[in-house]
């Protein structure tokens, strides 16, 4: 079964090219263009990794990430998220911790532009170390 992968941006030519890269490798795409629609595509299903953009209109991308620590939302705790975003990532960081007291907690961070290798690299790793975290934690949980 193709891993599901949300992406996040509010440039459809952005969603466009990432969804043909990524669809490559038999990844499935969901799609969502600002924070309102990443909360919905959650709610519908979950992801095995998030790319989101930063910058976005309604909610952005730090409105996300600090709306999923919330406990309502416990459940995507695990979920890879990969920031895609044309902002620097010190700059990006301190602006969390300013906006939240909070530490920016992402897996993986890649400033725009990005080739196409580049970012199947960093999903693929994502992707496969979520499912050996999941492994041990089944295996851990079954009580052997």
């Amino acid at each position: 079964m193709p891993a599901k992968i949300l992406l996040v941006d509010d440039d459809p030519d952005i969603l466009d090219a990432l969804t043909m890269v990524l669809e490559t490798k038999a990844y499935q795409v969901i799609t969502a263009r600002d924070g309102v629609e990443t909360l919905a595509c959650l709610k519908a299903g979950m992801p095995d990794l998030m790319i989101l953009d930063l910058l976005m209109p309604k909610m952005d991308g730090f409105a996300v990430c600090k709306e999923l620590q919330d406990a309502r939302w416990s459940k995507y705790r695990d979920m890879p998220i990969l920031i895609l975003t044309s902002v620097r990532e010190e700059a990006s960081r301190r602006r969390y911790e300013l906006e939240t007291g909070l530490e920016l907690n992402v897996d993986d961070y890649v400033e725009k532009p990005v080739s196409p290798d580049i970012l199947l690299e960093r999903v693929e790793r994502l992707i496969k170390r979520n499912k050996k975290i999941n492994l041990v934690e089944n295996f851990n949980s079954s009580g052997r």
